[in-house]
């Protein structure tokens, strides 16, 4: 008998005039590294395109665990301030949807990831605030980059991954403030935060690079070790 593979939850755009063979039409769209490698881990991918906030609950109630992905920044007014030059336009309905995607897999103490956008939105749901932009995180428009983490000993993530690695990154925003019961949990090489994590209260782990992006399959088996127990 084989044993049910977890459901993972996996938050995605919601695009106008995406084209794909005849068709030009309003889509919800996942880049396809993030299924691959939910499933190369052993789990069950499933979108979450954009929702009434009111149904976060019960959506989540549904999954064994959850991504927040990556996509465009957070929108400045979440945490209380002004919208810099180079912030890029807000996406209020993925937004609202992803932050009460967010506060219920708190509550509900489903495991939950965060990548890039993601942690920066765990972040925000938690009170904590964003630098706006930064150098050196993002090769060019378009191309990811890749530069090394280090972990700090003893955290959720240097359980996962114990030793500096080499990831895939493309930001231009980075942590600020440090959301409630967050603790930075890797760190880049000019300081930047590039992990955090709940300081306590089950598997809640945000990243700031693009795991689905490279090869290293342990922050996304990690995840879903956590749904499946």
């Amino acid at each position: 008998m084989s044993v049910a593979r977890p459901l993972i939850g996996v938050s995605t755009y919601l695009e106008s005039g995406a084209r794909w063979g005849v068709w030009e039409l309003d889509a919800a769209l996942l880049p396809a590294g993030y299924p691959r490698l939910v499933q190369r881990v052993g789990g069950l991918a499933a979108m979450l395109p954009p929702d009434d906030p009111e149904h976060a609950l019960a959506a989540v109630a549904r999954l064994d665990g959850l991504v927040i992905a990556g996509g465009p920044d957070v929108e400045p007014v979440r945490y209380g301030a002004e919208r810099h030059p180079r912030t890029g336009p807000p996406a209020r309905a993925r937004d609202a949807w992803e932050l009460a995607l967010i506060d219920a897999a708190l509550a509900a103490g489903v495991p939950l990831l965060g990548i890039c956008r993601g942690m920066q939105l765990l972040n925000v749901a938690l009170g904590g605030t964003l630098v706006q932009h930064i150098d050196g995180h993002a090769e060019a428009v378009g191309v990811f980059g890749s530069h090394a983490v280090k972990p700090v000993p003893g955290s959720l993530y240097a359980e996962v991954v114990p030793e500096e690695t080499s990831v895939p990154t493309y930001h231009h925003q980075a942590v600020d403030r440090l959301g409630e019961g967050l603790v930075a949990s890797a760190y880049a090489g000019d300081g930047t935060v590039e992990a955090v994590e709940l300081a306590s209260g089950g598997w809640v782990l945000g990243v700031q690079w693009h795991p689905e992006m490279g090869e290293d399959l342990r922050v996304m088996r990690g995840l879903v070790q956590a749904a499946a127990a």
